[in-house]
């Protein structure tokens, strides 16, 4: 009998499982879902971008392996970028790489810097691969709690000392998914100065920076003095201009990382396709009014949401970016049984908030990815649930 490797053990979150499990049961029963559960863009990139990946991929010599790397066009690029949307200089040689979307780069930071028994701060609630990619590297997890009453930012002065000065490294997400929260450049002076402190690394997934609703624009982790110095921040391209299916992202900050991490993938891939280049480097020097475009209808779609469910009794806070709403539970029961009845009586799907940690409990996340017609109808259903209970 063929036994899968131990560290698989751990992977593979119950609670997601359980609602995908839900779903397909549901969908065999004939029932009409809306699913607002996966964080992925539902619409179409740019018609430009759409244009030029449909040019390249017919060129005969866009078929052979870019490296790891990538090429100088995208990496100079995103230099280019981030210094004109944040004021950070870039060195496009040593502190750009590229990667198969933003999760490529979060899931190999670990196999990069953490052995086996290694310890990692990682935020609760938070995205799943930033606890799986650790796993897999064998490390040991010291939950950080997200809390409501510190606006979903950790507090960095409740992190015992002892476990700060042996653990590897921190990750920090901000616009954040699941729980929305955004960060300010203080809070990150503060990171940079505990990093500091404890020999840490920081990691910090940015794949919502540009998804910010009233006027609201999120900071760079690497605008923070001497952030250059202990970490580095990832942005996905994917979620940024629509291509999620396309897996384009890019990390960019202290060069030794920068060249650590590439070392690791060198040996595992050979890089993002040539054309998916082309076409992000596209996306990121001329396509920035798409960028308008998606803050607007996400806006939108939000306020939609969140009137609507209110008029039903449901409050809940409005996010000042990300595609998501984390929103406390309505009724009495915890995050999995009440998403398990909004999908079996109203065909709503939301993911509970336990999938995203133990301190994810009491909140559903909803994700702002359908039309704004499919979310009228997600609303007047969610209305006529409440108004059973």
């Amino acid at each position: 009998m063929l036994v899968p490797a131990k560290r698989l053990a751990g992977l593979g979150a119950s609670v997601f499982t359980e609602m995908d499990n839900l779903r397909r049961e549901l969908e065999k029963e004939g029932k009409q879902l809306i699913n607002l559960s996966i964080g992925s863009p539902d619409r179409a990139p740019a018609l430009k971008i759409r244009e030029l990946l449909s040019q390249a991929v017919l060129e005969e010599t866009q078929y052979g392996y870019t490296l790891t790397r990538g090429t100088d066009e995208f990496r100079k690029v995103c230099a280019s970028w981030y210094l004109e949307r944040f004021g950070v200089t870039l060195n496009s040689e040593t502190e750009v790489l590229p990667l198969m979307g933003s999760q490529d780069g979060l899931a190999h930071i670990f196999l990069a810097y953490i052995d086996p028994g290694d310890l990692a701060l990682i935020p609760d609630p938070g995205y799943p691969i930033y606890t799986a990619g650790l796993i897999l590297a064998g490390g040991e997890k010291i939950t950080v709690p997200l809390l409501e009453e510190n606006g979903f930012l950790p507090d960095l002065s409740k992190i015992d000392s002892d476990i700060a000065r042996k653990a590897k490294l921190l990750l920090l997400n901000y616009p954040n998914n699941p729980t929305a929260a955004v960060a300010n450049l203080s809070f990150f002076e503060d990171v940079v100065e505990f990093a500091k402190e404890y020999d840490l690394l920081i990691c910090h997934d940015a794949a919502y920076s540009e998804l910010a609703f009233d006027g609201y624009k999120p900071v760079s982790f690497l605008q923070a003095r001497g952030a250059k110095d202990v970490g580095v921040e990832f942005h996905s391209v994917s979620k940024t201009y629509n291509l999620a299916g396309t897996r384009l992202g890019f990390v960019v900050g202290n060069p030794e990382v920068i060249r650590t991490l590439s070392q690791l993938k060198s040996n595992i891939d050979y890089g993002v396709f040539r054309p998916v280049l082309t076409a992000g480097a596209y996306a990121l020097s001329s396509a920035q009014s798409s960028i308008a475009e998606n803050k607007i209808a996400y806006e939108r779609r939000r306020d939609l949401l969140i009137k609507g469910c209110a008029a039903a009794g449901w409050n809940m806070p409005s996010p000042k970016g990300s595609m998501f709403i984390w929103a406390p539970i309505p009724t009495k029961e915890d995050s999995v049984a009440f998403a398990i009845e909004l999908a079996r009586e109203a065909g709503v799907i939301v993911v509970p908030g336990l999938a995203f940690g133990d301190h994810g409990e009491g909140y559903v996340r909803i994700a702002m990815v359908q039309e704004e017609s499919v979310l009228l109808e997600a609303v007047g259903r969610i209305q006529r649930f409440l108004g059973k209970q």
